[in-house]
């Protein structure tokens, strides 16, 4: 059993910065002394540590010591065969799972609500999507998890596929049935991957949905600087024990940087101790905020701040309680437009709108003194801006017709076509909105009336829409 009192990255750089080391190696900012800028506008504690990889402070593409150490505790404390530290975001952790089991050619089996780095991934290795449509929630707009019959439809279908891949939650709180997809994915000898971008605090709370290590699930993306408290662009992978971890190893050096960030690293070191120490005591409190906001929200009326009264044992197999999820329809605005009212009018940042739904993302840095400012923010922009939700649209969810693999698509001769003719014709680049980053439309997939119709309406109503190579999206490319 290691000792998670200790945080042996944060340690070795505490006595590397007591040992006045000059420095004849990079970063040319020499611990701030040529920046003095930047040092001023960081700290010196902060740039001084901003240094190279050396023998007291180990490699993080081939680890031996204090980084070896700290992804032992890592796994530990997250209940994995093995952890690595990530300095590329989740989506790096992303991409590893499906690079480390996915090759040209091979089928993966996976909910078509994913992020874009899932689908950027097959565009990278050429694996080839099976897509189990998610079940819609037509009063919110919003897909739901995975239903148990359709995972064992696909996979009776496509034998030869060689993965499973599970969101755990979505990025609204809902989760499938991970113990019964693994149990499904496994029994067909393939692999089960999860995608916990939103699902850190599940191993640290107390009543919380089943986390991907407990299920049984082969590797899992974990981003710790969502939930977790480290520090932006940090990242686990968790993976379980029939993986080989000098493989996945490799795998990651293919693409995460040789200049790993001490900063980084650090930070994941000192949030997994925070967590592993405190992490029960302190989400206990985030979800009894999260509770209360809910009842609060839903006591001003036309909102709909949702929870687990949606449970229904397959598709919404269970929720996160910590996730403050409000459906805006019904007051006659958009997601995305009371998004920008709490922004512009009253300096609250929620962490994404829609055009059904608003997230507000509770952590451990969360006060009741500010949820309690959101909630009269919402209750005055009711009383200000209600006005007759007809018109509105609902669907944030349209199933795709898929032509060709995303590799295919993205690497095929193209041309550029005004987006408002290209209603037939397959797509061969990305349309989402961001956050959260879940693609309206994928590489290889065609283009419909219906999405068109959608993308733009998201462009009117304000969502900020990214992919293309058009930043205007009045242009798109398609196939030849």
């Amino acid at each position: 059993m290691g000792d998670q009192n200790r945080a042996p990255i944060y340690e070795a750089l505490q006595t590397f910065r007591q040992m006045r080391v000059v420095p004849f190696d990079v970063p040319g900012h020499k611990h701030g002394r040529g920046n003095p800028e930047l040092a001023a506008f960081l700290g010196e504690q902060c740039v001084s540590i901003d240094v190279n990889s050396m023998k007291p402070l180990d490699n993080l593409c081939h680890p031996v010591s204090v980084i070896h150490e700290a992804e032992e505790l890592a796994a530990e404390a997250f209940g994995a065969a093995h952890a690595f530290l990530m300095v590329g975001g989740t989506t790096s952790s992303v991409q590893s799972m499906v690079l480390s089991t996915c090759k040209r050619g091979d089928k993966i089996i996976l909910p078509r609500n994913v992020h874009r780095s899932v689908i950027n991934a097959l565009v990278l290795c050429g694996a080839i999507p099976v897509y189990v449509n998610p079940e819609v929630d037509h009063r919110l707009g919003i897909s739901l998890g995975m239903q148990r019959e359709q995972v064992a439809k696909a996979i009776a279908e496509h034998p030869d596929a060689v993965a499973v891949l599970v969101n755990n939650p979505t990025y609204y709180g809902i989760c499938s049935d991970i113990r019964a997809i693994v149990k499904m994915a496994h029994e067909a000898g393939m692999y089960c991957l999860a995608d916990e971008a939103h699902g850190t605090h599940f191993y640290f709370g107390d009543n919380m949905p089943v986390t991907a290590m407990d299920a049984g699930a082969d590797m899992a993306a974990v981003s710790m600087h969502k939930s977790g408290g480290s520090l932006t662009q940090s990242s686990l992978l968790l993976i379980g024990p029939r993986m080989n971890v000098g493989h996945v190893r490799q795998i990651i050096n293919l693409t995460q940087t040789t200049s790993g960030s001490y900063l980084l690293m650090s930070s994941l070191d000192i949030s997994r101790r925070n967590l592993a120490l405190r992490g029960r005591e302190v989400f206990s409190k985030v979800v009894q905020m999260a509770e209360y906001a809910r009842e609060e929200i839903n006591a001003i009326g036309g909102y709909y701040a949702f929870g687990k009264e949606l449970v229904n044992g397959n598709s919404i197999f269970d929720f996160d309680p910590t996730k403050l999820s409000v459906h805006t329809r019904d007051i006659g605005l958009a997601g995305i437009e009371v998004y920008d009212i709490l922004r512009d009018e009253y300096d609250i940042q929620i962490e994404f709108g829609d055009i059904g739904n608003i997230l507000a993302y509770l952590s451990i840095g969360d006060r009741p003194q500010e949820l309690e400012r959101l909630v009269s923010a919402l209750a005055e922009i009711r009383r200000r801006y209600q006005k007759d939700s007809s018109g509105l649209l609902s669907q944030e969810y349209i199933d795709p017709e898929v032509v060709l693999s995303p590799q295919e698509a993205f690497y095929a001769k193209k041309k550029s076509v005004p987006l408002r003719e290209s209603a037939g014709l397959v797509c061969s680049e990305f349309v989402m909105c961001y956050p959260p980053g879940i693609p309206i439309l994928a590489p290889g997939e065609r283009i419909t009336p219906e999405i068109l119709d959608y993308i733009q309406y998201a462009k009117i109503k304000g969502c900020s829409m990214t992919g293309p190579e058009d930043p205007e999206i009045l242009n798109i490319n398609v196939l030849l």
